[in-house]
């Protein structure tokens, strides 16, 4: 299997069940932490965890998939994230975080692997829209966990929860065996990948993947902040019923979906991908001031429809970036370049949220969505001032 809709198909499903895996612990916080004795408010912790995994994870993931193959290197990625849910069963908070280590190192290999299957298969002018339609697997696995896992922890137990998942990944993996000859047939083992060797080597000597690197740190910041506090803002600082602030986060992350494959869509067809994160910056920004403005009053259809706008651009740009990256990378490195650009996007997604935890808890909701207001203006001016042209052939995922 060769075709792009059947290599996105199967990188979507993987995409989705390594995001419920690693959803898992933030959705069923309230109970785990109620039936273990310790605080919701720790899930952050999780979090964070599992991201510093995945971005060390991703500097590696070039020299795995080129040694391994994608696939192998996917299934690799699930199997690691159902022995991190496996390890978080035994239910105390040294398990849950060894279980989370291993969910991020599993997390950050899926995406430089469906890089790389993507570049090989995907015509240059359809890159943006498939690289955004395999990105929609990270809300739809969201949703997979918010919609399926509190039911059965409720009627259940939380473990029965998590061994669904556990299920899941692994026959996901298993799955994905048929396609692997096919899909991994360019994979070199038992020698050593140079475009895996040094990932950060190959991210710093383009300057058009350093710009882009350090795109993702802000755009990946301004992302968990809106998905981390979006329902606090609305409940603590608005003064919403959680009824209706879910509601509000809800609508929110079906706009990211949707303005994923808006987003992409348009990279293809109407504008560079450059201009289409500058547009993303730039409403960011504008949402981000109208929360500020909007902290001490404001009303609830403003907020929702302020929210939804937010949602699709501060969401939506994911697809649009890791098209480019692959575009721009040298021949034969899209998955270490993926890989380390993805290193700085898990960076911003560390350091975002606690940097606006801080201000929000120290000066108000204003000034911390002013200060995000403000990061996201000066993103936009530098996209809009300091770009060039995209080359207008991509470079195919051959290896050296």
């Amino acid at each position: 299997m060769r075709s792009t809709w059947g290599i996105l198909a199967v990188t979507l499903a993987i995409q989705a069940m390594i995001s419920a895996a690693a959803l898992a612990g933030p959705v069923l916080a309230p109970d785990v932490a109620g039936r273990i004795g310790t605080r919701a408010a720790l899930v952050g912790v999780q979090v964070g965890i599992i991201y510093g995994a995945a971005a060390l994870a991703s500097l590696g993931s070039g020299r795995l998939i080129h040694g391994r193959g994608a696939v192998r290197t996917s299934q690799l990625a699930l199997v690691l994230a159902a022995a991190g849910l496996s390890l978080s069963l035994a239910g105390t908070v040294a398990a849950i975080a060894g279980g989370a280590v291993l969910i991020g190192l599993g997390y950050g290999l899926v995406t430089p692997a469906s890089s790389h299957l993507l570049a090989q298969s995907t015509p240059a002018h359809r890159m943006g829209f498939v690289f955004s339609v395999k990105q929609t697997g990270v809300p739809l696995g969201g949703i997979l966990a918010g919609l399926a896992l509190p039911p059965i922890a409720l009627a259940l137990d939380w473990r029965w929860a998590v061994g669904l998942v556990i299920a899941l990944c692994l026959g996901v993996a298993l799955g994905a065996q048929p396609v692997r000859a096919a899909l991994d047939g360019d994979r070199m083992p038992g020698r050593r990948a140079s475009s895996g060797a040094n990932p950060l080597r190959t991210l710093l000597a383009q300057p058009a993947l350093r710009g882009l690197a350090l795109t993702s740190f802000v755009f990946a910041a301004m992302q968990l902040i809106l998905m981390g506090y979006l329902v606090t803002f609305l409940t603590e600082g608005r003064g919403l019923s959680l009824a209706l602030a879910g509601l509000i986060m809800a609508m929110t992350q079906g706009a990211g979906v949707g303005g994923r494959l808006l987003w992409g869509w348009s990279a293809d067809r109407f504008a560079s991908a450059r201009q289409v994160l500058t547009l993303l910056a730039a409403l960011s920004a504008l949402c981000a001031g109208i929360f500020a403005h909007e902290a001490a009053g404001g009303g609830v259809v403003l907020l929702g429809a302020v929210s939804a706008v937010f949602g699709a651009a501060a969401i939506g740009w994911n697809g649009v970036f890791l098209a480019e990256v692959a575009r721009i990378a040298p021949s034969g490195t899209v998955a270490a370049a993926t890989g380390a650009a993805l290193f700085m996007t898990y960076a911003g997604v560390v350091a975002g949220p606690p940097a606006f935890s801080y201000l929000a808890t120290r000066f108000g909701y204003g000034p911390a969505f002013t200060a995000a207001s403000v990061m996201m203006t000066l993103m936009a001016l530098a996209l809009l001032v300091g770009g060039r042209p995209r080359p207008s052939l991509r470079c195919r995922e051959t290896p050296p």
